[in-house]
């Protein structure tokens, strides 16, 4: 990827590669080639954009996408401009189950109350509701216990023989994948299997079985079923370090997330950086303000100083390009970097939080999402998503020319 010209006026902006959305899925095919593949294009696509990433998604092979709100099921339905089965599964009481039935969105049964509200909805909706039955099966959040599982399926085997709704999936999700020894996993996959047994002896023939996640379709292939959904690897993003780097799987990062120096200035040793001078300097220096902070999604876990050390930031030219810290506090809408003596930056020039080195995607000489997630102790998946709107994007190829 060659990355388009920095727009004038803008502080800072987070260039998306589309047909690296494209090449991921993919390669995802090839680590699952007997399933299809959700591409789960929820918060925005992950930070990249919802709309842009489905079709990129779509045009690397993608069969269905998937999404957590009623919300953002009904606007990629109605945006998408093609049809491809959309599934929903974190919804509410009083979610709007006429409206997503109408708009041929595969909803959600994850616990007891759900499946009167779907059968309501159908009948609303004038139409046969596809339901996807969601089984806890270890990981204690969102799905239907053990406990209740066999009520549910007699009521919605009840409503499939009258008309009402199509039991059309039935899946869980696994609690730690990305530990692919973890013994949780045999466990689940035990508890998903009993739960497949419930449903068939109620006489319900499901489309589709999943379980896999990103970790799961990379390297659990016992667990692929007939359909996959990945999630942060479908942007080029590993799902855990354990798990090393995203080029082992033939996955490339999609997001690039620059700045422009906003001022350069000499600072003598000894002062204090930011608030509460968590940093400060060491020697007379040059120190650098970026226009971007939390308000901007960069983490405030991310600053540096006496507590360890910051996140990184490519400063410079590729011949003299040099890896930095954050110098103190992230602020709301801007952090500092010590620029080092005799530093020749000049206010306007790139920096690079994370991203693509020149087109070359993890390039030695550019920080990862996942090196931001190590300074801040998170993961890759909450730096992605939680850039803000107000950081510009661009996508390439530009929207229109589509995704190869």
């Amino acid at each position: 990827m060659t990355l388009p010209p920095f727009p004038d006026g803008v502080p800072a902006r987070a260039v998306v590669d589309l047909d690296a959305i494209s090449d991921n899925v993919r390669a995802l095919r090839e680590h699952a080639p007997s399933s299809d593949l959700m591409a789960v294009v929820k918060a925005d696509g992950y930070g990249h954009g919802m709309l842009p990433a489905a079709r990129a998604a779509l045009a690397g092979g993608a069969t269905w996408l998937g999404v957590a709100t009623a919300a953002e099921a009904l606007a990629l339905r109605a945006g998408l401009g093609q049809h491809v089965p959309v599934l929903v599964w974190l919804l509410t009481p009083g979610a709007p189950f006429a409206d997503l039935v109408a708009a041929d969105v595969d909803v959600t049964v994850a616990a007891p109350w759900a499946v009167d509200e779907v059968a309501a909805g159908a009948r609303a909706a004038g139409r046969v509701a596809r339901v996807h039955l969601k089984v806890d099966t270890g990981l204690s959040r969102n799905g239907v216990a053990t406990g209740d599982l066999g009520a549910v399926v007699e009521r919605l085997a009840a409503l499939e023989a009258s008309g009402e709704v199509r039991v059309v999936g039935v899946f869980s999700h696994l609690a730690c994948a990305d530990e692919p020894d973890h013994p949780s996993i045999a466990r689940q996959a035990t508890a998903f299997d009993a739960a497949l047994g419930v449903v068939e002896a109620a006489g319900l023939r499901p489309e589709v079985r999943h379980l896999a996640n990103s970790a799961a379709t990379l390297t659990l292939p016992d667990l692929h079923h007939d359909l996959v959904r990945p999630g942060i690897s479908v942007y080029g993003n590993s799902p855990g370090p354990l798990l090393g780097p995203p080029g082992r799987y033939g996955l490339r990062p999609a997001m690039t997330f620059q700045a422009r120096l906003a001022s350069v200035k000499q600072v003598a040793a000894g002062e204090g950086v930011s608030y509460g001078h968590l940093y400060t300097t060491t020697q007379d220096t040059t120190v650098g303000l970026v226009p971007v902070g939390y308000g901007d999604g960069v983490p405030r876990h991310g600053s540096g100083g006496s507590a360890g050390p910051g996140g990184p930031i490519a400063v410079g030219p590729p011949a003299a390009r040099r890896v930095l810290r954050v110098a103190g506090r992230v602020c709301m809408d801007q952090l500092v970097l010590d620029l080092g003596p005799g530093a020749t930056d000049s206010p306007g020039d790139v920096v690079t939080l994370f991203g693509a080195s020149d087109g070359v995607p993890h390039g030695a000489d550019v920080p990862n999402a996942q090196d931001w997630a190590d300074a801040a102790g998170t993961i890759s998946y909450e730096i992605v998503t939680r850039l803000a709107g107000r950081v510009v994007r661009q996508y390439v190829p530009t929207e229109g020319e589509g995704a190869s």
